[in-house]
Parts: C-alpha cells; sequence; structure tokens
C-alpha cells in the first residue's frame, strides 16, 4: 500500500485476475468507490473502468467476467489496474507476453502518452526489438547483479546479448545437425468444432516442425486435442506407421509415446508449492515406488542427473519449484517431459518470458532430442525463433492450416504474408 500512495504501480508478468469477477470488480479490487450509505458505487467503478479501457482500446465491457476473457484481454486488465492509479512510476514485468501485434502496438501507443505526461515507466522484457523500440536507457542484470546501465541509443542488440549471457554469442540460434529419418506421427484431418478444421500434417523424427501463427489462429487448440487434453470430433492420428484411435486423455497420448509442454507452466507443468525433486520425479514416481514408498535415493539420483545435464539453477533439488526463475521452472517441465521417454514431443511456446540465454539452451535441448531421434511439434508466437529453429513451418490461420514452408523457403516476409491472410 505505500507503494501504491507513493505513485508507484506493478504490472506483472502472471496475470493475478480473478476468473469469476467482472473486469470492473478486478480493476477495483482492494479500492472499490464507496457510495451514499456505504454502498458499493458500481455505477463510478465501471465509469472509470471504461475510461481505461478507452484508452487501451479494449475490445470488451467493464461488465464481462474476466473468466469469459482470452489471455491476451485478461492481460489488458491487468495493465488497466495499474492506469487506473494514475502512477507517477509505472514497472511492467513482460506485459506483452500474451498480447497481439495489434495490442501491442496499442499498447506501446499508451506508454507514449504515459510519458509524455511525465510518468516514469521501468519496462522490463526479454523481447530486444521492444527495449530498442520504446525505451530511452537501458539496464542490464545477469544472475542478480548489475552488468551494465546507459542510454539505448550507445547500445546495440549484440552488446546486450552479450552482457545478458556473459559471452559472445554469434548466433542467436544454434545450427540445425539432426538429419530426417522415419514417419512418426500423421495427422489427417483433425477437427474440433469452432477451433480448427481438416488439420493434416506429419513429423518425422530429428525433425523440429514449426507452427506459426497469430494468436487465436489454433496452434495450442491443436496441440491440446492431439495430445487428448480435449476431445476432437474426427480425424485419423497414425503413430511409426500404426493407425491410433483419437486420444481421449493424456494418459492414452503418454503411453503412445506424446508428451506435452504446456504453454501455460504454471498452472499445466507445475505444482508450484512442490520442491524441484517432487515436480521432476511425478511422472515415474510409480516406477520408483515400492510397497507405497518412494525409493528415496533412486530418485534423488535421477533428479540429480537431470539438473545437471539442463543446467537447472537450484540451491537444492528441495527447493521449492515456485522460488525459481522462469527458465529455471520451464526446464523443470523439461525434465519431467524428458523422463516419460515420448518419441514425439509437443513445445507450446517454451521460451516465454525467458531471457535469451536460457533460450538458446532450451533451443540447444530441443536440438539434442532431435538428434537422438525424437520428433518435435515447436509452437512459438515469436516468428524469428520459428524460423530459426524450425525444419518445415506450417502456417495456421482462423483454425486451418493455410500453407507449409520449408527451412529453406520460408522468409519473414512470406511467413507473415500467410499468418496476415495474404497468398
Amino acid at each position: 500500500m505505500k507503494r501504491k500512495k507513493k505513485g508507484i504501480a506493478t504490472i506483472f508478468q502472471e496475470l493475478t485476475v480473478i476468473q469469476e469477477l467482472t473486469v470492473a470488480e478486478n480493476i477495483f479490487l482492494g479500492r472499490e468507490p464507496i457510495g451514499f450509505a456505504g454502498v458499493l458505487d458500481r455505477a463510478e467503478m465501471e465509469r472509470k473502468s471504461q475510461q481505461v479501457l478507452n484508452e487501451l482500446n479494449a475490445p470488451f465491457s467493464p461488465r464481462d467476467k474476466v473468466g469469459d476473457l482470452s489471455v491476451a484481454n485478461q492481460q489488458i486488465v491487468e495493465i488497466s489496474k495499474a492506469l487506473v492509479l494514475n502512477p507517477r512510476i509505472l514497472i511492467m514485468d513482460e506485459p506483452t507476453s500474451s498480447l497481439t501485434e495489434r495490442e501491442i502496438q496499442n499498447l506501446f501507443l499508451v506508454i507514449s502518452s504515459l510519458k509524455k505526461k511525465g510518468i516514469t515507466i521501468l519496462y522490463v522484457s526479454h523481447k530486444l526489438e521492444e527495449i530498442f523500440k520504446i525505451c530511452d536507457s537501458i539496464t542490464v542484470l545477469r544472475d542478480g547483479k548489475h552488468i551494465h546501465t546507459g542510454p539505448i541509443k550507445d547500445t546495440t542488440p549484440p552488446d546486450v546479448i552479450r552482457m545478458m549471457v556473459g559471452r559472445s554469442l554469434n548466433m542467436m540460434y544454434p545450427p540445425r545437425t539432426a538429419q530426417k529419418g522415419d514417419l512418426l506421427l500423421s495427422v489427417k484431418g483433425l477437427t474440433r468444432a469452432g477451433e480448427f478444421q481438416d488439420i493434416s500434417f506429419n513429423v518425422h523424427a530429428g525433425e523440429i516442425v514449426g507452427f506459426a501463427g497469430l494468436i487465436g489462429s489454433g496452434r495450442t487448440e491443436v496441440a491440446k486435442a492431439l495430445f487428448g487434453a480435449t476431445c476432437p470430433d474426427s480425424g485419423d492420428i497414425e503413430i511409426r506407421g500404426q493407425r491410433t484411435k483419437l486420444f481421449t486423455n493424456p494418459f492414452e497420448a503418454i503411453s503412445n509415446g506424446l508428451a506435452y509442454l504446456s504453454e501455460d507452466r504454471k498452472q499445466e507443468g507445475l505444482i508450484l508449492l512442490l520442491s524441484v525433486r517432487e515436480n521432476i520425479s511425478l511422472p515415474i514416481v510409480k516406477k520408483i515406488s515400492q510397497y507405497l514408498f518412494v525409493k528415496r535415493k533412486e530418485e534423488q539420483d535421477i533428479v540429480d542427473s537431470l539438473i545437471e545435464k539442463l543446467k537447472i539453477k537450484v540451491f537444492s533439488r528441495d527447493q521449492v519449484v515456485e522460488t525459481l526463475s522462469g527458465g529455471n521452472q520451464q526446464k523443470v517441465v523439461i525434465s519431467k517431459l524428458l523422463l516419460t521417454n515420448a518419441q514425439i514431443l509437443i513445445f507450446d511456446e517454451p521460451t516465454r518470458g525467458i531471457d535469451v540465454g536460457t533460450k538458446y539452451e532450451i533451443y540447444k535441448i530441443m536440438n539434442d532430442l532431435t538428434a537422438d531421434g525424437k520428433g518435435i511439434i515447436f509452437i512459438s508466437s515469436e516468428l524469428p525463433e520459428i524460423l530459426g529453429i524450425s525444419d518445415r513451418i506450417y502456417c495456421m490461420r482462423e483454425g486451418s492450416i493455410a500453407k507449409e514452408f520449408t527451412r529453406e523457403e520460408a522468409s519473414p516476409e512470406k511467413v507473415m504474408s500467410v499468418l496476415t491472410g495474404g497468398s
């Protein structure tokens, strides 16, 4: 409360909205306007909410329930909660992580307007293009230590990357060395009414197959249906040449050699209040148990091996996973996937909210997996990384696959043209 009284407001990376409340109720939660006889003044609350929503060009009403909004629109509600305070200092922590390109541009217009009003903005982001587009100065931190502060005009993206990872990075993406092998997965005509239709694609051993698309194109919906998290209406799946029924739950998918890394690691990938050890060993707890008790030494050896292999930065294997950085949390989720021994892995936004150095490490892990003969379905909203590490790219638009590109054919202009409705 003290920082709010001093004019400091924060927009956090992770959503803190309450799904069952309306937009206005979320915006004014804990600071509701009180009218005559101590009664909540809903009209005033909705009026002020509408003012700030208008500033952000929000496509929803103060009376809408937040749980009915998309993740991108829920992020706009988070931003509105801060702006309604009329702050003098506004801290934005990865505010664009769930926004579409149009919404990002709207946010940048709001930031420009706030700067003109004399509001100081601390903008935290791993997206260098955003930093260089809207910031006046830059501060680089690494491992909790201050590395550099200076005017943005005197700094270049390669300089920042070098300072962030502690070494020179000649390439943003590691070279692809895996060789294309046998057909692992064939999907034909996968359809789920209202989400996607007639989805057909293949994945070979040694391949990273990218799925590009704007938010709302249906990429994640396809992944969840393929994995059995939701039920498709129709379609055919073949794994290693053998036709299999559509999966009705994730257990069936895992049993058939599929694994899925969710775009929402905190809600769907981790149990935040458990330790690193407990989270990593969860998929194999039955295998390493005897008479209802976990064989602790075997569990510790497996966990320690993965912590070392994936370079997970922890004080102890028993550290609560909630206390780790986003990048290290993601590595814990990847560790769980590795223990399933799946041959086909779905990586849905695996680098969201992660620093440049850790992104590079995750790209290397994906390369190593394909070098071992596994196939990866890679979903990302960041076009440069789709182009940087995919062997083939399927472009999704409005619930359909609009076009397929090989690595050699793809370019930013060609892919973006397809994603936005071009030929």
